[in-house]
């Protein structure tokens, strides 16, 4: 299964094309936009969020709501490319248009102004701005909706916020856990805490600063066997940790305990118990994943996102044309978008996970899916 996104943040829009869905799959543009719709809450998100009521049209691959096996095409429109159409115009524009010559540090912008020699670090900023997940989380919606009919459950909450921590251990079933999740302004589950969440976001807005947090991805339902340690690119847990590492100020990813060097492995490794003919574990300390591959528990994912690195009150940085020190470039943003990460961490398991299950079972229908999925024994 492949995937591909194009499209500028202040373009016409965003495009994504996915291939290798099985035919046969109910989908609708509404559940789609529900899960596009859960990308852009949150405390602590800024004014484009305001102008930008994502909605997607699906393009080609679907009729009458149900997928045909062929590559499907979604397009989603930039509702504030009308503020943007001489800056992002693809004819050179009768009037001038000023150049963006201050990198911000923590950005892409110097690395990406030097890599491909441009002058306007514009042309930077628009292709590795956050806007491009949008479209990530519209095709994971797609494979999140298969996994669902194989009683496969992707969900996550916010575990930290600058330096106010959730500690607590839940015990709440992963198919309603979003619903609770998402009825936080910070997607989280301890609400003792969130006001001091809310209020250190807050001091980072007045201060022209931004904060960074942690979340956990926890999936249920996913089989024996998924990946492999027979090669090192076919283990699953490195093409997790790739899928989420990929989003936008995502400094690190783990799976299953935190702070795992520092347990002895007397007491970090899940005992295996048998009972009703299936094999138990005491804990799921490993995080669902063992030698590269799914072991039939609840895979959970940790992952840790940066502070955002464009700030109104910007650091110091060098004027590309010049070379004299300046303030780096503003950019409208968000102050902490935490609540937002794991929303699209979500999609984006749900892609990686799509891909291992086909890989493991295939199937061209849903029915020839389900029909081997349902047959393996585990």
């Amino acid at each position: 299964m492949n995937f591909l996104t194009a499209g500028e943040s202040h373009g016409k829009g965003l495009l994504g094309i996915i291939e290798g869905v099985p035919a046969g799959l109910d989908i609708t543009s509404q559940y789609i936009n529900f899960h596009l719709s859960r990308r852009q809450k949150g405390f602590g998100r800024g004014a484009r969020m305001k102008i930008e009521k994502d909605q997607v049209e699906i393009f080609s691959g679907i009729r009458y709501n149900l997928t045909l096996g062929s590559p499907i095409g979604l397009i989603i429109k930039n509702i504030d490319y009308k503020n943007w159409t001489d800056i992002m115009s693809v004819e050179k524009p009768s009037i001038k248009i000023d150049e963006i010559t201050l990198p911000r540090p923590g950005h892409a912008d110097l690395a990406g102004v030097m890599k491909y020699q441009f002058s306007d670090i514009r042309n930077v900023i628009e292709r590795s701005s956050a806007r491009e997940t949008t479209m990530r989380v519209a095709l994971g919606s797609i494979c999140r909706k298969l996994l669902e009919e194989l009683n496969i459950h992707v969900a996550s909450y916010v575990t930290g916020i600058h330096n106010i921590q959730d500690h607590e251990s839940y015990n709440i079933d992963v198919k309603s856990l979003n619903q609770k999740a998402d009825g936080s302004h910070l997607r989280v589950l301890n609400s003792d805490i969130e006001p001091k969440m809310i209020n250190i976001i807050k001091d980072a807005q007045k201060n022209g600063d931004t904060v960074g947090g942690k979340f956990q991805v926890i999936i249920s339902g996913a089989p024996y066997g998924l990946g492999s340690y027979t090669s090192w690119n076919r283990k699953i847990n490195a093409k997790l940790a790739e899928s989420i590492s990929s989003i936008n100020a995502i400094k690190s990813v783990s799976f299953g305990k935190d702070s795992t060097s520092s347990s002895f492995g007397s007491e970090l490794h899940d005992e295996i118990e048998y009972s009703n003919n299936q094999y138990k574990r005491t804990n799921n300390n490993s995080g669902g994943i063992e030698g590269g591959m799914s072991n039939g528990q609840d895979i959970l994912i940790n992952a840790e996102m940066k502070p955002l690195s464009t700030l109104t009150k910007p650091l110091k940085s060098i004027d590309i044309k010049t070379k004299q020190t300046k303030l780096a470039h503003k950019e409208r943003t968000d102050s902490c978008a935490v609540p937002a990460a794991s929303i699209i961490a979500e999609n984006m398991a749900c892609i990686t996970l799509l891909d291992a299950i086909l890989e493991k079972f295939g199937g061209d229908s849903m029915k020839d899916l389900k029909t081997h999925f349902k047959s393996a024994k585990f």
